[in-house]
C-alpha cells in the first residue's frame, strides 16, 4: 500500500505540471487561432491545404505585430499613430478606456518603461511578515502633496498562486529590499508559493 502510494504521487508530480502547460498552450493557441478570421474565407487554411494544423494562428499574429511595429516605428507610422490617437481622445467613454490601457501598455512594454524591473522585499500585510513585491515606479499626481520628508515608490504585491491578482501600495524606498533576483525568478518563487526557491546570490 505504501508503495502504491508513493507511485501515485509520483506520477502526479509528473503528470499535473504536464497536464496544465499543455492545457495553457492550447488555450493559448486555440485564442489566437481566432485570427485566422480576418482572413477571406477562401484563403483561410482549413480550406486551402484541406486539413486543420492548429498553431496557424499564432504566426499570422506574430505577422500582423511585426507588420504594425515596423509600420509604427518609421516617421509616417509615428505620425498616423499619433493622428489615431487625437480621434480616439475626442470620443466620450472610449479615451478613457483607451488611455488607460495605453499608459499601462507603455509602462510594460516600452523600452523605457521600468514596471517590474525590481523585484524587493517588503513587510506585507503587516509588520514582520516578508513578501516579494515588484517596483512599478514613484507615486505621481496629488499622491506627492502627502508624501513627504521621505523618497517613496510604488509596489505591485501579487497574490499566490495567480500574480495577475495583487495589491498596489506606495512605500517608503527605505522600508523596500532589492533583491538580487530577475523578476522571473520572483515570479516563480511567488506562483510556486516558495517551493521554487531562486538560487542564492552572494550580496
Amino acid at each position: 500500500m505504501h508503495a502504491l502510494r508513493k507511485w501515485l504521487l509520483a506520477g502526479m508530480l509528473v503528470m499535473v505540471p504536464v497536464a496544465i502547460t499543455v492545457a495553457v498552450l492550447r488555450w493559448v493557441i486555440d485564442t489566437l487561432d481566432q485570427t485566422l478570421l480576418i482572413l477571406p474565407e477562401a484563403w483561410h487554411p482549413d480550406r486551402v491545404l484541406g486539413i486543420h494544423i492548429p498553431g496557424l494562428g499564432v504566426l499570422l499574429t506574430l505577422a500582423i505585430l511585426l507588420l504594425v511595429g515596423a509600420g509604427a516605428s518609421n516617421f509616417l507610422g509615428k505620425k498616423l499613430v499619433h493622428l489615431g490617437d487625437r480621434i480616439v481622445a475626442r470620443i466620450p467613454v472610449v479615451r478613457s478606456i483607451y488611455s488607460s490601457v495605453k499608459q499601462v501598455s507603455d509602462t510594460l512594454f516600452s523600452e523605457s518603461g521600468n514596471a517590474f524591473r525590481t523585484a524587493v522585499l517588503v513587510q506585507w500585510p503587516r509588520a514582520d511578515v516578508w513578501t516579494i513585491g515588484f517596483v512599478t515606479g514613484a507615486p505621481g499626481g496629488d499622491v506627492t502633496n502627502y508624501l513627504r520628508g521621505e523618497e517613496y515608490v510604488s509596489v505591485y504585491v501579487p497574490t499566490t498562486p495567480n500574480p495577475t491578482g495583487g495589491y498596489f501600495v506606495m512605500l517608503r524606498k527605505s522600508d523596500c529590499i532589492e533583491l538580487k533576483m530577475s523578476v522571473d525568478d520572483a515570479l516563480k518563487y511567488v506562483v510556486s508559493m516558495g517551493v521554487v526557491a531562486p538560487a542564492i546570490t552572494n550580496r
